[in-house]
């Protein structure tokens, strides 16, 4: 008789990117480049114009809107864009579908879980009390808390530390290319957040995820989680 198959388990350990992953944070980019194009006289944007590029921060969606600026005149603008943005945090932000009730049953579990995002720590770190996350996330790390950021491994290997845990013994969650470079450069498996914010042209297989999923919703189930 051959050996039953293994339980499916929650990993002992559990790591998220922010935007695009736990947080559609969308709206509230919209709302910060619109408000810098209306102070130039410039027409709005819409949520279609800048949701593809916000997991790749400031300069990619100053880019967008201001897409006649060189290299240099991109990030000029960055301290104008987050300034504008720490007035619109959360104010026009949801969680994703799923994200709470996954959240919830890993912590039923018994399963600590973080954050690490490249977005600047004092900004992440405002967004948790505007979700009563402040006592149960194990650990922030920002896209400035370290010298380096994804997608180097060394957020990931840090905030695995701090939670005491191995990185194999970790799952990262993320919707970008980056994120998943860092799993594995960390060696921690990873779980491609299909329902984040892509390019047309990106091609989530070739970033080689342990899994791919189309909805946070289904990483309530310990099945939905990569098995090692």
């Amino acid at each position: 008789m051959s050996d039953p198959s293994p339980v499916a388990r929650f990993p002992a350990g559990a790591l998220f990117d922010l935007d695009g992953t736990l947080l559609d944070s969308a709206p509230d980019m919209l709302a910060t480049v619109n408000r810098m194009l209306s102070s130039r006289g410039r027409p709005s944007l819409a949520l279609s114009d800048i949701r593809p590029v916000v997991s790749r921060g400031a300069r990619a969606m100053a880019a967008v809107a201001f897409p006649e600026l060189d290299g240099d005149g991109v990030v000029a603008l960055v301290p104008e864009f987050l300034a504008i943005y720490a007035e619109e945090l959360g104010r026009h932000s949801v969680l994703f579908d799923g994200v709470e009730p996954m959240l919830a049953a890993l912590e039923a579990a018994g399963t600590p879980w973080g954050i690490v995002t490249n977005k600047p720590e004092y900004l992440a770190a405002r967004i948790l009390p505007q979700f009563g996350w402040q006592d149960r996330c194990a650990v922030l790390i920002g896209g400035d808390t370290l010298a380096e950021r994804k997608p180097h491994p060394l957020p990931l290997l840090h905030a695995a530390d701090a939670i005491g845990i191995a990185p194999a013994a970790c799952v990262y969650v993320g919707d970008d290319a980056r994120d998943i470079i860092a799993a594995r450069a960390a060696g921690m498996p990873s779980v491609v957040a299909l329902w984040g914010y892509r390019l047309d042209d990106d091609d989530p297989v070739a970033w080689q995820g342990d899994v791919m999923l189309d909805a946070a919703q289904a990483l309530v189930d310990p099945a939905g989680w990569p098995q090692r």
